[in-house]
């Protein structure tokens, strides 16, 4: 491990919005905030909204600014991209947001049924080769069921067809709601201001010529979500 990355993980020890538990602290067991976010971190009732492989937190922090009557927390197992987020929240004093450095498979100890109100994926890894580790996968899916109001909606943003093709598909063969969805976001007109916060790597595509794909969608508040019949088996 370099050097820098020791200075990075010592300093966000002292930042005060960075949990980052133990793997024995929640496998298989609930972790003390779930259920108790708006009381004993937030210590407000405003919504909660999830960022999920948050990266460096760009679109975490750019959300919280701009939406200072919700809270925001953004996840990733990488600490070192998650000090970059919360380097930038303290300095700019955004206090309606927060980062959980864990494994997203693990999610379910930290959230209790209905505690998120809204979820984000943006350009996450399409895992081309490994359907079940897309997080728009049924298994993923399956997970935020657990937590997610049933009115709350899941958004995807990404640069790769495949992954936009394959959650589209999800949708349709689970008879999702959709709210909104394309191929090319940025040739929509009037998009939602939500939809404009643009990280480092997503200007880069932008400049590349690479177009961007959005889509908004609801999960189904009984029936587990299913994997599209040409996924199955992967």
């Amino acid at each position: 491990m370099s050097i820098g990355k020791l200075v990075k993980f010592a300093e966000m020890h002292t930042f005060s919005n960075v949990i980052q538990p133990a793997f024995e602290e929640v496998f298989e067991k609930d972790y003390p905030l779930k259920g108790n976010w708006s009381k004993s971190f937030f210590k407000n009732e405003k919504p909660i909204t999830l960022e999920l492989g948050c990266g460096k937190g760009e679109y975490t922090v750019g959300l919280a600014q701009r939406y200072p009557e919700q809270n925001f927390i953004g996840i990733d197992i990488k600490g070192s991209r998650i000090w970059s987020g919360a380097g930038k929240a303290l300095k700019y004093k955004v206090t309606n947001v927060c980062f959980l450095r864990t494994r997203i498979e693990l999610i379910n100890s930290f959230f209790a049924a209905g505690e998120i109100n809204e979820i984000w994926i943006t350009f996450p890894d399409p895992q081309l080769s490994k359907p079940r580790k897309r997080l728009t996968s049924s298994r993923f899916l399956n997970l935020y069921k657990n937590f997610l109001d049933k009115e709350g909606w899941i958004n995807l943003k990404t640069d790769s067809p495949e992954l936009y093709e394959y959650t589209l598909a999800i949708a349709i063969h689970n008879k999702l709601e959709v709210n909104f969805m394309s191929e090319d976001l940025y040739l929509a007109q009037d998009i939602d201001d939500i939809l404009c916060i643009k990280t480092y790597y997503e200007q880069m595509w932008l400049e590349d010529g690479l177009k961007i794909k959005y889509i908004r969608f609801k999960l189904s508040e009984n029936a587990a979500i299913e994997e599209p019949p040409e996924q199955e088996g992967n």
